[in-house]
């Protein structure tokens, strides 16, 4: 909020407090960010008294607009869109605010996606004006600490703290010893990389062997069934089997199953399905058991 002794715009002042309201107490997040964006848009993006050194009353609630935006986007899981919806506001890196910039490479950090403020973190930090403010120092660990470590930028680290004019000697010794524990483990992770590599390729082969065992024992039980299939349909009368559906053929298509005449085919093909199937059901044409 901004300073009891210094009155804020009233339009924007106003677009903040109920900006605020709706995050906080009625939890209606996209009605939020509209009220920042309203704020911010009433306030212009000009440099100069609206840079990070907080001057003017306008700058401090148009920094408390973007942190409640940021809040708010972040809610409703728009965070990729934070970064370019801040830009819009300041233009370019260096002149984002301290509270702003840390919220960014925290959010950044905590979804996992420290690259997006790679270079607009080094930018802020190179910049002379940026250095001289009281908040420079806790932003550079936080910069080391949540984008350089995390993506192996070792060198650009500890460049950054050895060119560091508002590091003292004992921070400078500290963060390059932080800086060392970090190589050190990750050159550990990749280490054991390759190890942990070959055991999931050793178990994905003893479970795909366990699987191809499986899928041969089927195939030899499916061939033996066929085997045996096929040799029980190669003993069965088919001669007899054509010739009894030649007849049916004749009896049902040909003639007139109610005509005297009929009869004695009839008689025959009643006589063929009968010895058809004693045929099938005898002993000698059953398919023999294996082991």
């Amino acid at each position: 909020e901004p300073p009891a002794g210094s009155p804020a715009p009233g339009p924007a002042a106003a677009l903040l407090e109920e900006a605020a309201d709706l995050l906080v107490l009625h939890r209606d997040f996209a009605a939020a960010v509209q009220r920042c964006q309203a704020g911010c848009d009433s306030l212009g993006a000009g440099p100069g008294p609206e840079r990070c050194l907080f001057i003017t009353s306008s700058a401090e609630v148009k920094c408390s607009l973007c942190v409640v935006g940021i809040q708010a986007l972040a809610e409703m899981n728009r965070w990729r869109e934070v970064l370019s919806w801040v830009l819009q506001y300041y233009h370019v890196p260096e002149h984002l605010p301290p509270k702003v910039l840390e919220l960014c490479i925290l959010l950044y950090s905590k979804v996992r996606e420290p690259q997006v403020m790679l270079e607009v973190g080094s930018t802020w930090l190179r910049d002379q004006t940026n250095k001289s403010l009281p908040e420079y120092c806790s932003l550079l660990e936080l910069h080391l600490a949540h984008v350089l470590l995390p993506l192996g930028r070792f060198e650009g680290a500890e460049e950054l703290v050895r060119g560091s004019e508002v590091l003292d000697s004992e921070q400078q010794l500290a963060l390059l010893g932080t800086i060392g524990e970090s190589r050190c483990q990750w050159a550990q992770q990749e280490e054991r990389g390759p190890a942990t590599e070959e055991q999931q390729d050793t178990e994905t082969e003893t479970v795909l062997g366990a699987l191809s065992q499986k899928l041969l024992t089927v195939l030899t039980l499916l061939r033996r069934a066929l085997r045996s299939m096929s040799s029980h349909f190669y003993l069965l009368p088919y001669k007899k089997m054509l010739l009894a559906t030649f007849l049916l053929y004749l009896v049902v298509v040909r003639l007139d199953p109610a005509s005297p005449t009929s009869l004695p085919f009839i008689y025959k093909l009643v006589q063929l399905f009968r010895q058809a199937w004693a045929a099938v059901l005898s002993p000698i044409h059953r398919p023999p058991i294996r082991d």
